[in-house]
């Protein structure tokens, strides 16, 4: 099959979020499946100044560089739109001309398709910075006989990001007014661009099936549960991959001391490491419960600010690294000087600690109240720290009792009572490790997502 990934960031190219790892990781599972894939995202300015990979000037407006064996990854280049510091907007908050900026990178891709003569069967969208190339392919080039063929699948990572605009900017994505309905683009006197991918996209799928049903609901739906509901036969969900090349612990070269499932036990020195550098006392018998995060509400803050005093009189030890809300840095630097030797903050970005956080804990805090899929528990699976989670999303698919610990009542006191649980499941040494052992064998590689996406791809040609 020939697949293009439209995305507007991509791994190693430019991140902000789980997007980007998605974008650089299921073009070379599926190069090693076999299939036929180039990447398209926007040139930025942070791409442009890459060393490695190299990027080369194709022509005026396209550069090209290279990942996997022989993947192509095009950049709509344009620095009116693209050549600026960050990807989507600055402290003030979004780019004003957000909409002029990502239907010129959906006009420029699908231009760039015919140029180079790549006639796909599949463009496979992410998000709706990409969601307006389903829109044009069923209007604009309706009648295009290069797509002819061409079918969209329309992946959505977080449905809390829309891309709202004033209805009068219209006329800058090329549409005429009649997609402006409330069947359509048209949301509560706005144009919604995430709407349009839903509509018009031929399937439409999730980073992992219980988000694909959240979604559905009132709870979750961020108000495009009625559109799904609509198309929910076309609704599916595929759990993000993890790359294991980055994220095994017998090859990490970050932690204290490498370890596998045959020599777990080393995990310890990876603990004293962590307790080291973290300033905490050195305690094997104290559980260590590690996050790494944005600190935001979704992220599951609120109910851990509310219960941050009662578990820090626990009988643990808590490190966290991240940044986010001013409100959850000024709650958590208070408990640092109230508790010295039980929690250990790192308001930054330290990939190098990320990395020691999940090798040295033993148990994983990740009380999210939404995850359309997250990559925290999966990592830390691995590593043989055992996840605590609130079941949700991508939480609830890939933890269970027998390799974690869940709560299913969002509130401060479940999640106390969870924490209370887990400590006291440390002190059995035995099942303690057998649990740890069964996380470990857990698998979660792009080779499995992989292949349920070209299964969706087949059955969106057959449409």
């Amino acid at each position: 099959m020939k697949i293009v990934i439209a995305a507007s960031e991509v791994v190693p190219f430019a991140k902000t979020g789980g997007l980007a790892d998605v974008g650089g990781a299921l073009p070379m599972a599926l190069e090693k499946r076999g299939e036929e894939v180039i990447v398209v995202m926007p040139g930025y300015k942070k791409v442009h100044n890459l060393k490695n990979p190299e990027v080369k000037k194709l022509r005026d407006g396209v550069s090209i560089s290279k990942i996997g064996k022989g993947i192509k990854v095009y950049f709509i280049d344009n620095d009116e739109y693209f050549n600026r510091d960050e990807l989507y907007g600055d402290k003030t908050g979004d780019y004003k001309d957000n909409l002029d900026r990502f239907s010129y990178f959906c006009r420029k891709t699908l231009e760039l398709l015919k140029e180079i003569k790549f006639k796909p069967d599949i463009i496979h969208c992410h998000d709706w910075q990409s969601a307006l190339i389903p829109v044009y392919l069923k209007n604009t080039l309706a009648e295009e006989p290069f797509f002819k063929d061409t079918k969209t699948v329309f992946t959505i990572h977080n449905i809390g990001y829309q891309g709202l605009f004033p209805q009068e900017e219209l006329s800058k994505t090329g549409l005429d007014w009649g997609v402006f309905n409330m069947d359509m683009l048209e949301y509560y006197g706005k144009i919604n661009i995430l709407k349009g991918g839903i509509v018009f996209s031929d399937l439409i799928n999730t980073v992992s099936e219980t988000y694909s049903k959240e979604i559905q609901t009132k709870e979750f739906g961020f108000g495009m549960e009625g559109i799904l509901n609509k198309r929910r036969d076309s609704v599916s969900g595929i759990i993000n991959g993890l790359d294991y090349s980055i994220w095994d612990p017998s090859t990490d070269k970050s932690i204290f001391k490498k370890f596998s499932l045959k020599t777990a036990e080393d995990k310890y020195e990876n603990k004293e490491g962590l307790q080291k550098v973290c300033k905490l006392p050195a305690k094997r018998t104290v559980p260590v419960f590690g996050i790494v995060s944005r600190l935001a509400q979704q992220k599951g803050f609120d109910i851990l600010a509310e219960g941050i005093d009662a578990i820090c009189r626990l009988d643990v030890q808590v490190v966290i690294l991240g940044t986010g809300d001013l409100k959850y840095h000024q709650l958590l630097e208070e408990m640092v000087k109230k508790y010295p030797k039980v929690i250990s903050l790192s308001l930054k970005f330290d990939d190098t600690l990320a990395h020691r956080i999940y090798a040295g804990s033993d148990i994983f805090l990740m009380p999210s109240k939404y995850e359309p899929c997250g990559l925290g528990q999966m990592i830390s699976l691995r590593y043989g720290t055992v996840p605590l989670v609130f079941k949700t999303g991508g939480l609830a698919d890939t933890v269970n009792d027998k390799n974690g610990f869940i709560f299913d009542k969002y509130s401060k006191d479940e999640l106390i009572k969870t924490i209370k649980k887990a400590i006291t499941a440390y002190k059995n040494s035995t099942k303690w490790q057998q649990l740890m052992q069964r996380g470990m064998k857990c698998n979660f590689s792009w080779a499995e997502s992989a292949k349920k996406y070209v299964e969706l791809y087949e059955k969106a040609k057959a449409k």
